[in-house]
């Protein structure tokens, strides 16, 4: 039994135009200059000052800091949590003031002075906070502590510099209470809830420290 002329029709210019999409990508692919083809973001290139170390790196100008220090630097001691700004996982300092590594653009820190945990110990020497982490056992997972710590460092430096707390009845002073260690440290979380211990680690470490 033949088929009907308009349904050969239809069948052979349905063929007939795939094979020529198929045909035409190709000519298109081969014909297209190789300065005009796609080969990815660009990259530029940017010296991260981190831990007193200087790197030159060609990176996506989208990269985050966060991403820089983890990805191209190995520097593991700063977490991926949230990736969002929400947990605090990621806080570094960036010339001396805490800061949100998944919440900056590496490109935009050249020039900055970068310290991650791995930069706080000195000649071997704990800092004196990770020696108080240490001490009153402020961790348990251990996945936010790097961030408690270098938030906390940031922290009592603001306090010593006199800027003054979020809350307007918790005045910044020399030694901060409790209340207001919690309330500059609320944006770094513990979901291990380890949050009495880590108090007691910051205000023995401000305890120590000259006024």
């Amino acid at each position: 039994m033949t088929s009907p002329p308009h349904a050969i029709t239809r069948r052979v210019l349905g063929i007939a135009s795939v094979v020529t999409a198929m045909f035409g990508r190709e000519m298109q692919a081969q014909t297209m200059p190789s300065s005009s083809r796609p080969n990815g973001p660009t990259k530029n290139n940017v010296r991260l000052t981190v831990n007193g170390q200087a790197h030159d790196l060609a990176l996506d100008p989208r990269t985050s800091l966060l991403d820089a220090l983890r990805d191209h630097l190995g520097l593991a001691g700063t977490k991926k949590g949230c990736d969002h700004g929400q947990c605090g996982a990621c806080t570094v300092l960036v010339n001396g003031v805490r800061l949100n590594a998944c919440l900056s653009l590496a490109v935009a820190r050249e020039g900055d002075s970068i310290v991650t945990i791995e930069g706080l110990a000195t000649d071997g020497k704990l800092h004196p906070l990770q020696e108080a982490f240490v001490k009153h056992d402020g961790f348990q997972c251990g996945y936010c502590t790097p961030g408690q710590i270098c938030s906390a460092v940031g922290m009592l430096d603001e306090i010593q510099r006199g800027v003054p707390s979020a809350v307007g009845d918790l005045a910044a002073a020399p030694q901060a209470s409790g209340t207001e260690i919690r309330e500059r440290m609320s944006g770094n979380i513990c979901r291990c809830s380890a949050y009495p211990n880590i108090v007691a680690a910051i205000m023995e470490t401000q305890q120590g420290r000259p006024g």
